[in-house]
């Protein structure tokens, strides 16, 4: 091999990107990522917006890296420090709340105060979930076999999956069968009958999507979410010290001494094709590299339709990348604040303001910001998912001040009239005017706000809508589908062409999962 030539160029420096390069060079292959940005980890990145105050700008929470990638590239050693988010408020328009803490009997007497039904049947619920993760988990780890091919690699994968489901208890198989069809308000009514217990739950079956709660697939997106863990504790969440930018900087530490090369500020313009192979690319500054192996970690829009270029597709590829709905919906809010936020349900400083803040006080609630949403405009009462990362890391604010995090649905994409930067400052103060209703002294405390529409997500990390997923985590674009049908292998109809980015199996989240299993492919190691 040519020494100007390289064993595998990864586009895009996102979490997998990153996380693809270090497992090629850990197998001895020569690696180079290419990201067009002065910075890596794609959504993953922590940024002092205003001075002295750091923010995980886009994602800003952890639990669904794998073990195995924290393991195998030896993050910790690389600085990644994950602290744990030890409760959910949901504060409650009657001056109430609902408090989820991680000790058990203080959980308990918390759900008996609202409903003893509820506390009764939580720990069942949290066994039966805990064992549909389980369940779930090992295609995590697996390249989806195509179910339309008789090549033995493919039905050896087949049976491993029907030996897995033969595995399950009949109550078990029943239940997976209700996670995967039904809508997560229609199956959590089957066990609570709290709204504000209900509505909390529903809301990890909305993230990413534009669909509500009662919309069929979302109790999908529920278990999708329950999938996380830390230090093998299932649904288990935890904010990186340094904010998630220091998980895409352990990552790129890791890759760098296994030998990967990293170059920021090199934006790709092109796949070059010759002959029906991928050769190498080209950057915008004209700049061409050669590789045995081009790996994309950017969506299948992009990849297929901007970097290759559809003459080097196959029709139904073209016509099937250009049905992957995408359809981004969440927007991010970040504040600098004077002080801290005062909630009336509990007042003052408190545990508390150590864990998430959840704006879902009921399935209406959140069904009623979808009302918005599905006709293209922003909930005037979006959904949120507050944190206040200096509770945790003081040193992402200065000495007395803070920083909150808000992730705020609905926020189309395809918003009537577009995001203008009126519109944009319209969502913010919905967002701000909704969260000020139970924290009355916010307004007075913000000293600086960073808004971020879908359209903004798009143009500043390349992810396609805004989607933060790389596409909607929906039945008809998962396992086998994702992107689609006979091409979710992580290969591509190019030889020579890879996908690593969340738009493959097993989707979205900072997972880490589909940036291992393309490399794995690449090596000749994945199962399935």
């Amino acid at each position: 091999m040519a020494n100007n030539t390289y064993d595998a160029i990864v586009i895009g420096g996102g979490h997998n990107g990153l996380v693809c390069a270090a497992y090629l060079a850990r197998a001895g292959r020569r690696v180079v990522v290419l990201e067009r940005r002065e910075r890596v980890g794609g959504a993953a990145v922590s940024e002092q917006v205003f001075p002295g105050f750091t923010y995980s700008v886009f994602s800003y929470v952890v639990s669904l890296l794998r073990p195995e990638i924290i393991r195998d590239l030896e993050l910790p050693r690389h600085g990644l420090h994950v602290l744990p988010l030890e409760s959910t408020l949901t504060p409650l328009a009657n001056g109430d709340y609902l408090a989820q803490w991680n000790d058990h009997d203080q959980n308990r007497r918390e759900l008996a105060r609202h409903s003893l039904r509820d506390a009764e049947a939580y720990d069942e619920f949290g066994r039966l979930m805990h064992q549909m993760a389980r369940a779930v988990k090992p295609f995590l780890g697996m390249a989806p076999p195509d179910p339309a091919s008789l090549a033995p690699r493919d039905l050896a994968g087949l049976a491993r999956v029907a030996r897995h489901f033969r595995g399950l208890h009949r109550g078990q198989f029943h239940a997976l069968h209700k996670l995967l069809t039904m809508s997560a308000a229609d199956y959590l009514d089957e066990w609570f009958e709290s709204e504000a217990l209900k509505g909390t739950k529903s809301a990890s079956g909305i993230i990413g999507t534009l669909l509500g709660p009662r919309s069929p697939g979302t109790a999908y997106v529920l278990l999708h979410h329950y999938m996380g863990e830390l230090d093998g504790v299932f649904r288990a969440w935890g904010f990186a010290k340094g904010g998630n930018g220091s998980v895409s900087a352990a990552i790129a530490a890791s890759a760098r001494a296994l030998g990967a090369e990293i170059r920021t500020e090199a934006p790709v313009a092109r796949v070059l094709v010759e002959n029906g192979r991928a050769t190498g690319v080209a950057l915008e500054s004209g700049e061409e590299i050669r590789g045995t192996r081009i790996v994309s970690g950017l969506d299948p829009r992009r990849t297929f339709l901007d970097l290759v270029g559809a003459c080097h597709v196959p029709g139904e590829l073209v016509e099937a990348v250009r049905r992957f709905r995408f359809r981004g919906a969440s927007a991010k809010v970040n504040l600098a604040l004077g002080a801290l936020p005062d909630f009336t349900c509990m007042p003052g400083r408190g545990p508390h303001l150590r864990g998430a803040i959840s704006i879902s006080p009921s399935v209406d609630y959140l069904e009623r910001a979808y009302d918005e949403a599905k006709y293209g405009e922003f909930s005037r009462r979006p959904y949120m998912d507050v944190v206040i990362p200096s509770m945790i890391d003081p040193a992402m604010a200065p000495p007395g001040k803070h920083v909150m995090s808000i992730f705020a649905q609905y926020a189309p994409y395809r918003l009537n009239g577009g995001w203008t930067g009126a519109r944009r400052e319209a969502f913010g103060d919905a967002v701000i005017d909704t969260l000020s209703e139970y924290a009355p002294n916010l307004k007075s405390i913000i000293l600086h706000r960073q808004v971020l529409t879908p359209a903004d997500i798009e143009r500043t990390v390349g992810l396609a809508e805004g989607n933060i997923f790389q596409g909607e985590l929906s039945l008809q674009q998962m396992f086998s589908l994702r992107p689609a049908p006979a091409w979710a292998k992580y290969r591509t109809p190019v030889d020579g062409l890879f996908m690593c980015g969340s738009g493959t199996h097993p989707g979205g989240g900072v997972m880490g999962a589909p940036g291992r299993l393309a490399a794995l492919t690449i090596l000749g190691r994945a199962s399935g």
